[in-house]
């Protein structure tokens, strides 16, 4: 395929990202309103959502409006931030939930921001509802203790002032809070996940009360990050044993 090929096929990728993107932010909208989000020519935008439909990657509502599809949804539940994630986490969350009654999550560092991984809900979900693919600022619990383990770069913007002090405290105690700094009315303690390499790969995270001493969440969810470390540990092991 010679350069215009090449061009093309990216144009077209571009643009199926583009309207995909512009659907996330809307949640359902018509063609009209998706065109303008992702700067694409309205033609274009009906004909790449009429492909979509056909793939099942969107629907298209009676009243003409588009929403992300079914297989979508599946390929998202594929997607892991690191290699076993998941399975390793799904036990120690539970039980850091059962035993603190809070919103457990996993949490990861992904462009710049904090994304959660695994969630489960707790008493607080009321107030602050998380689930799976929620994004935050960087600054909470767990994106303060994964950035305080590695060197930030520019994707995190400027550093708070007193950054250099809080990172050290972080990294003395081994775990971060966010005392109500995200939301009011939450706190959250956030301890790390060591991949294989024994590098901080994601936060396991107690979101609770502010009323409640977070000083007293801080051993709970540090076995739940040891545990689901652990669990990270065993998979690869085993891998390596079924080479």
């Amino acid at each position: 395929m010679g350069d215009a090929g090449h061009s093309g096929a990216r144009s077209v990728l571009e643009g199926t990202f583009a309207l995909l993107a512009a659907m996330e932010r809307l949640g359902q909208a018509g063609v009209t309103r998706l065109a303008e989000e992702s700067g694409l020519p309205k033609a274009t935008a009906h004909r790449l959502l009429q492909q979509l439909a056909d793939l099942g990657a969107v629907e298209r509502q009676q009243q003409g409006q588009y929403r992300m599809g079914p297989r979508m949804f599946r390929l998202g539940q594929a997607w892991q931030p690191y290699p076993g994630l998941g399975a390793a986490a799904r036990a120690p969350l539970r039980r850091l939930a059962s035993a603190t009654g809070a919103t457990v999550t996993v949490a990861v560092l992904s462009e710049g921001r904090t994304l959660i991984a695994h969630a489960s809900p707790g008493e607080l979900d009321e107030r602050m509802p998380v689930r799976a693919g929620a994004v935050f600022p960087w600054a909470t619990a767990a994106g303060k203790l994964l950035v305080a383990e590695a060197r930030p770069n520019g994707l995190f913007g400027p550093l708070p002032s007193g950054w250099r002090w809080e990172a050290a405290s972080i990294q003395e105690r081994g775990v971060a809070f966010d005392r109500q700094e995200l939301m009011e009315g939450v706190s959250c303690v956030a301890a790390p996940v060591h991949g294989t390499g024994g590098r901080p790969v994601a936060a396991a995270c107690a979101l609770v009360d502010p009323d409640s001493p977070l000083e007293r969440f801080s051993d709970a969810v540090r076995q739940a990050g040891c545990a689901i470390s652990a669990g990270l540990r065993a998979a690869r092991s085993a891998e390596r044993n079924r080479a």
